[in-house]
């Protein structure tokens, strides 16, 4: 099954061609804001190096977060598109579960860090398992102070992996929380080349679904919406 991999949640836009022989091409970009200008463009270039048309995609399979709306959006719609234009299914998957695929090996709890904006992050934690990564810790936002007493309350090794991780390192690891370790920024964004090789052992599985069952995983408002409500003597839009 060749499966086409997309994953906006985070400033990285990324794709990517794979099957039972693994992945066949990948792309990524990180210039801030410009998932909708970058994607479609991305997917043709993507296609003409593996060789392949996009008519020969059997299912497209997306990161649905949580992370950035907008990129969130972007992938999804796009995502979607071209599932209902092939008549083809799609996979959503959790874009921390992503985020922890590289690392899966490691002997010990994996916790997926991603930056949530407004002085947040996004996390989960993970074991390794023969197909990839099992959720151990469902996905919560809040400050990194949250995260750290969570980690302060466990014990153990624990391999924590994204670039929410890396940019509050100092603050999570302030308190000294045994056992915590990071990871470099080479794995810090959750990435298409990982997305597809998920994807795969989950259609096998039977996880392929019809496109419009696929939903974004937003865990709070985005972030117009929030700023609203909170303007000052903002009684919400005028009906």
């Amino acid at each position: 099954m060749l499966i086409l991999g997309i994953e906006t949640s985070s400033t990285q836009v990324s794709c990517a061609l794979g099957g039972s022989d693994g992945v066949l091409a990948a792309a990524q970009v990180n210039r801030g804001q410009r998932h909708a200008e970058l994607l479609s463009p991305m997917i043709g270039q993507l296609c003409d190096a593996a060789g392949v048309s996009l008519a020969s995609v059997e299912a497209v399979a997306v990161g649905v977060g949580p992370g950035l709306f907008t990129g969130l959006r972007v992938g999804l719609a796009t995502a979607k598109a071209i599932a209902f234009g092939l008549g083809v299914p799609a996979i959503g998957v959790g874009s921390l579960d992503l985020v922890a695929f590289p690392v899966r090996f490691a002997e010990c709890r994996i916790v997926a860090v991603s930056d949530a904006r407004r002085s947040e992050v996004f996390w989960a934690t993970y074991r390794g398992s023969r197909d990839g990564v099992e959720v151990v810790g469902a996905p919560r936002v809040g400050p990194p102070t949250e995260l750290r007493a969570e980690l302060e309350a466990g014990s153990g090794r624990r391999l924590l992996v994204g670039d929410g991780a890396l940019r509050y390192r100092d603050l999570i690891a302030a308190a000294g929380s045994a056992g915590v370790e990071f990871v470099d920024g080479a794995l810090a964004q959750p990435s298409a080349w990982s997305l597809v090789q998920v994807a795969r052992s989950r259609a096998s599985a039977g996880g392929l679904v019809a496109p419009d069952d696929v939903h974004p995983l937003y865990l709070r408002k985005p972030d117009a919406e929030a700023n609203w409500v909170q303007r000052p003597g903002s009684g919400g839009p005028a009906s």
